[in-house]
């Protein structure tokens, strides 16, 4: 995979200049969680960023799963398309990245009725991937650092923001979820959960990032030893706070 590195950067910085490439502090989406993986064998590479937050706009919490690869897998179908024309226009502009969203928490009883963007007063518990979920106190999201903002209710995303504190694994993609755009010939060489991200709406690209550099040597040549951060993450919801401000 000599010099792989060059067009995995060449890829996400399309991807960015494209906005199909993940902004941390996009304005449509309250920011949650997310994480980073990397798969590789000597024929092909993937990178996955998996997203876990609220937008207005969408309605529902959910775990958005990016991914960027040499070769993608199960794409979505003809039928999803309202034409041959669609599909390859489609494949044409996203060549080498896709995006699949799940919903973590199960149902909507627990939104507010009136505006989905509050949890419903009544609601004590949630359904969160098969497990019953505490609604945290006033004094535990505290405690999590998190203010809540219109107390005594609680925001959708500040609930999401608690969850993930709590219940990562929970919150983001299950496994096979994070998988489901990734060759399934190629094994798992390296998970982040915290890194340094671009400021894309700075102008940063993927290939201005240390942290992107590095990775794409990481998947060039197999050795994890090529990721060696030199600036602290910054992935935590708390540095980017215009998120879901639109």
């Amino acid at each position: 995979m000599a010099h792989q590195h060059r067009k995995f950067l060449g890829i996400l910085d399309a991807c960015c200049e494209a906005f199909t490439f993940p902004m941390l502090d996009n304005g449509y989406v309250y920011l949650a969680a997310s994480r980073l993986t990397l798969y590789r064998s000597e024929l092909d590479w993937a990178l996955v960023i998996e997203i876990f937050g609220f937008s207005p706009r969408s309605g529902s919490p959910d775990a958005t799963v990016q991914t960027f690869a040499s070769r993608l897998y199960n794409r979505d179908p003809r039928e999803k398309y309202v034409s041959d024309e669609a599909l390859k226009g489609y494949l044409k502009d996203n060549a080498h990245n896709e995006s699949r969203s799940y919903l973590p928490i199960e149902g909507d009883s627990w939104q507010d009725v009136e505006n989905d963007e509050l949890v419903a007063p009544q609601t004590q518990r949630i359904d969160l991937r098969g497990q019953t979920i505490v609604i945290p106190t006033a004094d535990q999201f505290q405690e999590l650092g998190i203010t809540l903002g219109m107390a005594p209710r609680v925001q959708v995303f500040e609930l999401c923001r608690a969850l993930a504190a709590t219940h990562r694994n929970l919150v983001l993609a299950a496994p096979a979820e994070r998988r489901t755009s990734v060759l399934p010939s190629l094994p798992q060489i390296m998970e982040l959960n915290d890194w340094h991200h671009p400021d894309l709406a700075a102008g940063e690209k993927a290939s201005d990032s240390t942290t992107f550099q590095q990775l794409a040597m990481v998947l060039e040549t197999g050795e994890s030893s090529q990721y060696q951060p030199s600036l602290p993450g910054n992935t935590h919801w708390g540095n980017w706070p215009t998120g879901g401000q639109l």
